[in-house]
C-alpha cells in the first residue's frame, strides 16, 4: 500500500503467481520465493522488535536436528504481542533488560533481513528455559556448541547474565571434549 499498489491490484499479483503471500499483509516477489529463513523474515516483518529464538534458532545454527512445527518469536515484556497464524508461530516474551543481549540480524541474498539470537545465546536460552526445549535437546545443543568453534568465555558471560551459571557451567564440565 505504501508502494502506490491498491488491493486489487495486489490481490491480482498474488492471483497470477507475480508475488507470493508469505503471511497476513507480507508480500514477496514471486520470482524470489522460496529462499531460506523466508518464515523468519515474514514473522519478523509482522514483528519489527522480535527475534527468532529457542528452537527456531537452535535448528539455524544446526545446534539441533529438531524441526518444529512452529517459528519460536521473543518479543521485549514492554511491547505488542503479535498474534501470527501463518506461519505458525509461539510468542515468548522475554525480560526488556537483557532481550537486546546476543540479538543478530541476519540479511538474507535477497536483502530481507530477520533478527535471531546468536549461537551462544541461542544455547543459553535452551538452557535457562529447558522446561519449554526439553532437557535433552539443551544439552544437546550446548554439546554441539562446544564440538564447533566455541566461544566459552562468551557462552559463560552469557549464562552469567541470565542466572544460569551453576546448570551451564557443570554441564560444560560434563560434556567438555
Amino acid at each position: 500500500m505504501a508502494a502506490g499498489v491498491s488491493w486489487r491490484d495486489l490481490y491480482e499479483l498474488r492471483d497470477s503467481g507475480a508475488v507470493v503471500e508469505l503471511s497476513r499483509g507480507v508480500y514477496q516477489l514471486g520470482d524470489v520465493a522460496g529462499a531460506t529463513s523466508i518464515d523468519f523474515v515474514a514473522v519478523c516483518v509482522r514483528a519489527p522488535r522480535g527475534m527468532i529464538c529457542l528452537n527456531s534458532a537452535l535448528a539455524h545454527w544446526d545446534l539441533s536436528d529438531e524441526i518444529s512445527s512452529e517459528v519460536h518469536l521473543a518479543v521485549p515484556q514492554d511491547s505488542h504481542r503479535p498474534a501470527i497464524d501463518f506461519p505458525p508461530t509461539r510468542v515468548h516474551v522475554f525480560r526488556s533488560t537483557t532481550f537486546d543481549l546476543g540479538r543478530l540480524e541476519v540479511t538474507l541474498e535477497d536483502g530481507s533481513r530477520f533478527s535471531i539470537t546468536d549461537r551462544e545465546r541461542s544455547v543459553v536460552d535452551a538452557f535457562r528455559l529447558r522446561h519449554l526445549v526439553g532437557q535433552d535437546v539443551a544439552y544437546e545443543a550446548l554439546r554441539r556448541y562446544l564440538s564447533d568453534r566455541p566461544r566459552r568465555a562468551r557462552i559463560v558471560e552469557l549464562a552469567r547474565s541470565f542466572r544460569v551459571s551453576a546448570p551451564m557451567t557443570d554441564a560444560i564440565r560434563l560434556l567438555k571434549p
